[in-house]
């Protein structure tokens, strides 16, 4: 079925001539209209313009001269990132028909490279939470069972793409948000080096500098199709010239030297993620790698703490910049928002000082190693209305005890990718991820695309 097909062979598609996008960009609007109510993954759309763009790519390879290999695909935007022709909403009723006539930055690199975008996917309220849910557009469901959540904030995104309503989505990740709904709905996810993707046009910053835009697919070769068109330094961005000059620098040679890491101490992790993991590390290993396994030689007590309070503080200073948005935001960010008010400044520079520190020591940590190898989630999918879970192993859990694996990788600044394990016993998906050097994004591609040609995922489609 044609919204089945990878974006890479849409891409072999267009050129022998077989397909053209004007009949891809249809199959996959009836896709959308045959799964998105039962998902409520895609919460924005532009019929008209998405067809008659399609139309314009059609005739471009049809005279041979497509604009690039992302010409003709189609993709979906999260509704945290700016776009021109439709409002970013954000989860949040103050901003239903907020629009600024922009693109963010990578959107509009994208739609340059002839990508068509047909609409806009749902987040949690502020982007700020690990399912998706939201008081404008309602729960967010995953595909592999609709009871339960594809995970937040990219959730929306994650929905669509397993579902085949585009072989592409735009996502966002501030401390996970891109490779824990990888993980959850099976597919690839890459969280970029800082700045490897830069940033122009965008919302305000909740999490300092660790929101980072990256591609959502179901393969590796897709991935990097979409990254390959967003990434590369603009001067509006001057942190993005030093991801650049990272990624000249980096240079790493088969065999890779690999530090599985299981678990962070005493976070429980569910029993099937461990299982599953650990066979695909084993996988790595039998392709040639150097595996050892081990703890993460790094501490992060720090952030047990702080990572809520930088959330918090991100709250209290935007809703005192936009007091319209505060008045129609949810209580429990406004609560949020109260305890951010109550930090006081010295907390806030400690913080920074931190951060800076965890980077300086992920240099070092990455001299005696090359990639390091975790599960991209502590727990399985829960209930789709459940801001989290409760309980994993049998252990009770806070907000972000399903989240302990991710976001020190966004404070670090490093790259991140998410890969498609063996299933649960229910059949729901479980994802590891592959955590680089700064700069080694095309390290951990590469050596996901040798994982993938060994062990692939792609033929693995929900029963909607």
């Amino acid at each position: 079925m044609t919204w089945q097909l990878s974006a890479s062979e849409l891409q072999r598609r267009y050129r022998d001539g077989s397909l053209t996008p004007r009949e891809v960009a249809q199959a996959c609007l009836a896709r959308l209209e045959a799964v998105n109510p039962r998902l409520n993954a895609v919460v924005a759309r532009r019929d008209p313009d998405f067809l008659r763009e399609a139309a314009a790519s059609a005739e471009r390879h049809a005279q041979g001269r497509p604009l690039s290999p992302l010409d003709g695909i189609p993709l979906s935007v999260k509704d945290s990132l700016y776009t021109a022709d439709l409002p970013t909403t954000w989860g949040c009723p103050a901003l239903r028909g907020h629009a600024t006539g922009q693109d963010e930055l990578a959107v509009a690199r994208a739609r340059a490279a002839g990508a068509l975008v047909i609409g806009k996917t749902n987040v949690p309220e502020f982007a700020l939470e690990g399912y998706t849910d939201n008081p404008v557009f309602g729960v967010t469901r995953n595909p592999w069972n609709l009871e339960l959540t594809p995970g937040g904030s990219s959730g929306g995104a994650v929905a669509s793409v397993a579902a085949g309503i585009t072989p592409l989505a735009i996502g966002q990740d501030g401390g996970g948000s891109i490779r824990r709904p990888a993980s959850h709905t099976g597919l690839v996810g890459l969280k970029p080096s800082l700045s490897a993707v830069p940033r122009e046009h965008v919302l305000p910053s909740l999490l300092l500098d660790f929101e980072v835009i990256g591609p959502l697919a179901r393969t590796v070769a897709d991935a990097r199709l979409l990254f390959d068109v967003m990434r590369g330094p603009a001067p509006v961005d001057r942190s993005s010239l030093a991801a650049e000059q990272a990624r000249s620098q980096v240079r790493a040679s088969a065999p890779l030297r690999v530090l599985y890491v299981e678990r962070f101490g005493s976070a429980p992790l569910d029993p099937q993620i461990a299982a599953s993991v650990g066979r695909a590390v084993a996988r790595l290993a039998a392709l040639g790698h150097r595996v050892e396994t081990g703890a993460l030689p790094l501490d992060l007590d720090f952030y047990a703490e702080a990572w809520p309070q930088i959330g918090q503080v991100g709250l209290a200073q935007m809703f005192d910049r936009h007091p319209g948005w505060a008045a129609q935001a949810s209580p429990k960010y406004l609560d949020m928002a109260h305890k951010g008010r109550e930090i006081p400044a010295a907390r806030l520079w400690q913080v920074l000082e931190q951060v800076k520190k965890l980077r300086r020591d992920s240099v070092a940590l990455f001299e005696g190693i090359d990639v390091i190898v975790l599960p991209s989630a502590a727990a399985l999918p829960w209930k789709a209305q459940d801001a989290f879970p409760t309980h994993i192993d049998g252990q009770e859990v806070g907000p972000r005890g399903h989240a302990v694996y991710t976001g020190w990788v966004n404070a670090a600044g490093l790259p991140g990718l998410a890969l498609p394990c063996e299933p649960s016993r229910e059949g729901l998906p479980i994802g590891m991820q592959l955590v680089g050097r700064y700069g080694s994004d095309d390290t951990l591609l590469d050596l996901g695309a040798a994982y993938e040609a060994a062990h692939p995922w792609a033929d693995r489609w929900p029963a909607l």
